[in-house]
C-alpha cells in the first residue's frame, strides 16, 4: 500500500536526501500506475473522475512534490555556517506564506470541504484554465491533470513541508523562543498519559479525518506536540506497544465514549 510505503521511507533511519530520492522513486512509480489504469479504463461518470483527481491522484502527487522540494532544499542549503542556514530557511518560509497567500479562495474552500466548484476544478472539462505552472518538472500530462488537481497536490505538499522547513529552524535554533512562540499556545498543556495522546493521533491518522487523509503520521505528532506543547519521542514504538495490548487495545478511545455518554446524560438530567 502507497501510504505504508511512504511512512516506511518516513521512519527509516536514512538521511533527508535519501529519502526524498526514495520517496520520488516511489511516487513517480505510483503515478505511473495511475496514469496507465486511467488510460485503460478512464471514468465510469464524473463523480468518479471528481474523487480521483481530488482524493486519489492527489497523494502521491504532494509527496512527489514533497519530496522534490525536500531533495532541492537539501542540494541548495548552504553547507556551512548556522546563521546563512537560518537566512536561507527563513527566504523558503516566506516563499511557502507567499504561496498560500496567492492561493488562499482555493485553500479555504478545500479546507471547508466545499465540493460546488468541484466539476470546474476536478475533472478534465477545463484543461485550458490551469491555474499553477510548476518550476520543477513534476509528473503533468494534460490527459492525466485537470486545471486543479495540481494546485491541490501543492497545497498539501506545503503543508508537510512547512514542517520539515520548521524542524531544521528548530534544529539550528533551539533556543529561539520568538521563533515558535507563534505555535505553543500557552494555555494548553497535554495533563493525560502520552500513550493515551499517541493512541488519539492514531485513530485521527485511521479516520482521515485531518487534510482530508491526505497526511503522513509524523506531521500529525509534530502539530499535536505544538499544540499541546509536549514531546512524543517514539510515536511509532508507543503505536505498537498499543497494538500489542490484550484484550482491550483502544482503551482511551473507550473511556472517551463512556465519559462522553455519562456527560451528555448528566446534562439531559438538567
Amino acid at each position: 500500500m502507497f501510504t505504508d510505503q511512504i511512512n516506511q521511507i518516513i521512519n527509516s533511519e536514512s538521511s533527508s536526501l535519501e529519502k526524498a530520492e526514495l520517496g520520488i522513486r516511489l511516487c513517480n512509480s505510483t503515478l505511473s500506475e495511475l496514469q496507465h489504469m486511467v488510460e485503460k479504463e478512464d471514468f465510469e461518470d464524473s463523480a468518479s473522475e471528481i474523487n480521483f483527481f481530488r482524493n486519489i491522484k492527489s497523494l502521491p502527487m504532494s509527496y512527489l512534490i514533497y519530496f522534490s522540494e525536500i531533495r532541492n532544499c537539501e542540494h541548495s542549503i548552504p553547507k556551512a555556517g548556522s546563521s546563512p542556514k537560518v537566512r536561507f530557511l527563513e527566504k523558503e518560509v516566506k516563499k511557502i506564506n507567499k504561496f498560500f497567500s496567492q492561493n488562499k479562495d482555493f485553500v479555504n474552500y478545500m479546507e471547508q470541504s466545499h465540493n460546488y466548484m468541484d466539476p470546474q476544478f476536478f475533472t478534465r472539462n477545463n484543461l485550458d484554465n490551469f491555474p499553477f505552472a510548476p518550476t520543477i518538472n513534476y509528473y503533468q500530462y494534460p490527459e492525466f491533470s485537470t486545471s486543479h488537481d495540481m494546485l491541490w497536490a501543492m497545497v498539501q505538499a506545503m503543508y508537510k513541508f512547512i514542517h520539515y522547513i520548521r524542524d531544521k529552524l528548530h534544529k539550528l535554533q533551539p533556543d529561539n523562543k520568538v521563533l515558535y512562540a507563534e505555535k505553543q499556545p500557552k494555555l494548553l498543556l497535554w495533563s493525560g498519559s502520552k500513550t493515551a495522546l499517541v493512541e488519539l493521533i492514531y485513530s485521527l491518522y485511521a479516520d482521515g479525518a485531518l487534510n482530508h487523509g491526505n497526511v503522513e503520521i509524523s506531521t500529525i505528532i509534530s502539530s499535536f506536540e505544538d499544540f499541546f506543547n509536549t514531546k512524543l519521542d517514539q510515536g511509532y514504538k508507543t503505536y505498537s506497544e498499543i497494538k500489542a495490548r490484550k484484550g482491550d487495545r483502544t482503551k482511551y478511545l473507550n473511556q472517551l465514549i463512556l465519559k462522553l455518554e455519562s456527560k451528555m446524560r448528566r446534562d439531559d438530567a438538567k
